[in-house]
């Protein structure tokens, strides 16, 4: 699947609207990215343009999921709520309260994704931290109902996870190959990330039913990587390669390029490392700049939130390299990012974190807006 590699970055920052590269880009080597490619990279040089509000006044969202027809699914962390957005106007609609959602910390109701067979069966997937743990469960969305009682019971697909006050990853995707992927995180526990029977910090494989994949790289496992401290991004490129966010602790947050079975080395390592078997991440960043979230590929880019360092990050690929310094944009313009998803052409949807309790709201935070991506 994937080769990872590494890139050290000593990360910049961009003014307004504009982008700015990060400084002293290597790659595991020392040098400069290779012009001898085999792939065709994205360009070095960027643009982000906001291009609209889509809505606001939102409460701790965190999650967003586009509906095939029009509309968007957000999350609420806090409130255990999943709100239909028409992005067309902006109104708002609550489907309903997801029953046996916990709130504390970091933990609620988290990522949100939908079924690969949504067309026909209208299952909404959501992550979300309960009183014992965090779970995977599935809900029928059935718009025909008054608003306030579109979902349906939930019905669990998968728990276990161990929870905490921080670090309970959330985020789930379903991948090229319609399996079930959900990022984990080690819920304060370090030493879970390295064993491979806990759940905690890991990158973990699915299916729909939530059975552990086929081929995953530990039979009858559903851990497909392991080695991670909080991982809150998942994305794919167009060949189904995995790129992976991760928060650092005090020194490096990281991307990371997923193989099967990999060790990615936390607690042990902390971004790069010299150890030959752990895998080093592809790009790195002091965590005052990124604390990233959600992540997102759109044209050869992968476009990362980032909360703590409040912009988006572009980081050009060529294969599972960078292939130029990653670039800065929107520092500071709209707080907190904690969402970044496709949303079609150049174009991906922004979700702000400013009312998670580590931001300083606005008025009119939290907010989904609509960007152009180049």
């Amino acid at each position: 699947m994937l080769a990872a590699t590494a890139l050290l970055l000593t990360a910049g920052c961009s003014s307004g609207g504009g982008g700015s590269p990060a400084g002293g880009a290597t790659t595991a080597s020392g040098t400069a990215p290779s012009a001898q490619a085999t792939e065709s990279a994205a360009p070095a040089k960027g643009s982000v343009k906001v291009l609209r509000t889509v809505a606001e006044g939102l409460k701790t969202p965190w999650g967003l999921a586009a509906l095939p027809g029009g509309g968007l699914l957000v999350s609420s962390r806090d409130e255990g709520t999943i709100t239909r957005i028409d992005e067309r106007t902006g109104k708002t609609t609550e489907l309903g309260r997801v029953s046996g959602v916990s709130p504390a910390g970091e933990g609620g109701l988290l990522g949100i994704a939908l079924s690969p067979d949504y067309a026909s069966d209208h299952m909404i997937y959501a992550y979300f931290t309960s009183a014992s743990d965090n779970r995977i469960v599935r809900m029928l969305y059935d718009e025909r109902k008054p608003a306030g009682e579109q979902l349906g019971a939930p019905d669990t697909v998968f728990k276990g996870i161990p929870k905490g006050i921080i670090h309970n990853g959330g985020r789930i995707a379903f991948g090229p190959d319609r399996m079930l992927y959900a990022g984990t995180g080690e819920s304060g526990d370090r030493g879970l990330a390295q064993d491979r029977k806990s759940l905690g910090g890991k990158i973990l494989r699915l299916t729909p039913e939530g059975e552990p994949a086929p081929g995953n790289p530990f039979p009858g496992s559903p851990v497909y990587s392991y080695g991670h401290r909080n991982v809150q991004g998942l994305a794919w490129d167009t060949r189904q390669r995995l790129f992976a966010s991760e928060f650092g602790q005090d020194t490096w947050d990281e991307l990371n390029a997923i193989v099967p079975g990999g060790n990615y080395g936390w607690p042990q390592a902390e971004g790069r490392s010299s150890d030959p078997g752990l895998r080093n991440p592809m790009a790195q960043w002091h965590t005052d700049e990124a604390s990233p979230s959600g992540i997102a590929y759109v044209d050869g880019v992968i476009w990362m939130a980032a909360l703590k360092g409040q912009r988006l990050w572009r980081i050009p690929l060529q294969g599972t390299r960078a292939s130029a310094a990653p670039q800065a944009f929107l520092t500071g313009d709209y707080g907190r990012l904690r969402t970044v998803v496709p949303a079609g052409g150049d174009k991906v949807w922004l979700v702000t974190s400013n009312t998670d309790g580590r931001g300083t709201p606005k008025k009119g935070d939290d907010r989904v807006l609509e960007a152009e991506v180049k």
